[in-house]
C-alpha cells in the first residue's frame, strides 16, 4: 500500500485535505486518532467517520511485530510482518534512531549481506515505510530514520522518497534526520538533485566499502558499475547542494578492505570533500566466510585516517549480539520456518595487500 492509496480511500469518502493530513499526522507519528484539542467528532465528516475504524484496521496491519530482539547495546532488532505475510527488519538504534526496509529481500546481492541471497522478492510500498516508523514509534522515541535495512532504495525510488516526504513534513522528522542510503545509482543521484526547493531533501548516505573498482565489483556484483570517483563526485554535488555532508558508509571486513591500500583510497578520494566517513566493523554472519576485524585494528585506521584530515567516525554495529546483520534475523526465521536457507555463493578474492599490524605511519604525516 502506497500513501496515495490511504489520500484516495479518504478522499472517496468526502474527507478534504485538511483532514486527511490530520490522519496521516497522528498515525505517522503514533498518537491517538481522537487525540489533541478537537475532537473527531467535531472535525470528521460523518461518512469519513463511520469509515475510520475500518481504514485504521488496515493501516494497523501494514506492519505488526512478528519478534522483538532486544540488544545490549539499547538496540532492538524487529521482525516486522507486512499484510501479506512477508517479513523485514526494523531495527530501533540508540540515541532515538530508527533504521527501516525499503524492499522484502535486494537485488544488488552485497556478498558480505544475507538480504540478497534470496533475490529481491517485492517492493515495499511507502504506507509500509512509514507504518515501520509508526510502529517503533509506539515503543520509544524515535527522531531519525535512516533508509539502511533490507533493500536498496534506489530500486524503489517511488516509495522511498514519497515516504521521505511524508516524514520530513507531518511525521516531524527533520530533513537532515532522513537519510537516504545507496550502492550508486545514477537513477537516485538524478532525482535527488531534481528535488523541487520546499521539498524535503534528505542526507545522502553512500555505500562504498573498497576505492578499488575491480573489488567493488565483486562485493557488490549487481551495483551500476560506477567508478568509486564518480560515486564521490556525484555525492559530492549533492552534499554541497543540500548543505549536508554525505555519510559514506565503510563495512569493514578483515583481510578484504582494511589493508593501507584501501587508506591511501580513502584519503586519495575523500581528501577536502564535504564527508564523513562512517567506519562499521562487519557483523559477523555464521553462513558467510567474512570475518570481523579486531576493534583495536579498525580503531587504529579511524584514527589514521583522521590524522590524514577524513573525519572518520567508528561506528559500533548495532545489534551484533542478536543476529544485527542486515537479512539475520529474517532467514533465521524462515529457516525455522522450513523454508530452504539461501544459497552462500563463494567468492574467490582478486589480489589484495594482507592487513599489516597497523597502517603505514610513514606515510601518515
Amino acid at each position: 500500500m502506497r500513501i496515495e492509496d490511504i489520500r484516495q480511500r479518504m478522499q472517496a469518502l468526502g474527507a478534504k485535505p485538511v483532514h486527511i493530513q490530520r490522519v496521516l499526522r497522528l498515525w505517522s507519528q503514533a498518537l491517538p486518532q481522537e487525540g489533541g484539542k478537537r475532537r473527531p467528532e467535531d472535525f470528521l465528516p460523518l461518512e469519513v467517520r463511520e469509515a475510520m475504524p475500518a481504514l485504521l484496521a488496515d493501516i494497523h496491519q501494514l506492519a505488526r511485530i512478528r519478534s522483538e530482539h532486544p540488544g545490549e547495546d539499547g538496540s532492538a532488532r524487529l521482525l516486522v510482518e507486512l499484510a501479506d505475510g512477508q517479513t523485514v527488519e526494523s531495527v530501533l538504534l540508540p540515541r532515538d534512531g530508527l533504521c527501516v526496509s525499503s524492499q522484502v529481500g535486494c537485488a544488488v546481492g552485497c556478498v558480505f549481506c544475507m538480504t540478497g541471497k534470496e533475490g529481491l522478492l517485492r517492493q515495499v510500498g511507502s504506507a509500509e515505510i512509514v507504518a515501520q516508523v509508526a510502529l517503533a514509534r509506539t515503543r520509544r522515541k524515535v527522531s531519525k530514520v535512516v533508509f539502511m535495512g533490507m533493500g536498496e532504495p534506489s530500486h524503489n525510488l517511488d516509495n522511498v522518497l514519497e515516504a521521505i516526504e511524508l516524514l520530513g513534513t507531518i511525521g516531524n522528522i527533520g530533513h537532515k534526520n532522513l537519510v537516504f542510503s545507496t550502492v550508486g545509482d545514477p537513477r537516485a543521484f538524478d532525482r535527488l538533485q531534481s528535488l523541487e526547493p520546499g521539498r524535503v531533501r534528505p542526507a545522502l548516505a553512500l555505500s562504498l566499502h573498497t576505492t578499488k573498482a575491480d573489488l567493488r565489483a565483486q562485493l557488490l556484483p549487481r551495483a551500476p558499475r560506477m567508478s568509486p570517483e564518480e560515486l564521490v563526485e556525484r555525492a559530492e554535488v549533492y552534499a554541497r547542494a543540500t548543505g549536508y555532508p554525505v555519510q559514506y558508509q565503510w563495512t569493514l571486513i578483515e583481510g578484504v578492505n582494511d589493508n593501507v591500500d584501501e587508506i591511501e583510497g580513502i584519503v586519495r578520494l575523500l581528501k577536502g570533500k564535504y564527508a564523513l566517513m562512517n567506519m562499521i566493523p562487519y557483523n559477523t554472519v555464521d553462513e558467510l566466510d567474512f570475518k570481523r576485524p579486531s576493534w583495536e585494528r579498525a580503531a587504529e585506521i579511524a584514527r589514521t585516517l583522521h590524522r590524514r584530515g577524513i573525519l572518520t567516525k567508528l561506528r559500533h554495529s548495532a545489534g551484533q549480539d542478536v543476529d544485527g546483520g542486515c537479512g539475520q534475523l529474517r532467514a533465521r526465521h524462515a529457516h525455522a520456518d522450513g523454508a530452504r536457507p539461501p544459497q552462500v555463493r563463494r567468492v574467490r578474492w582478486i589480489d589484495t595487500p594482507k592487513p599489516s599490524a597497523g597502517p603505514d605511519n610513514s606515510n601518515t604525516n
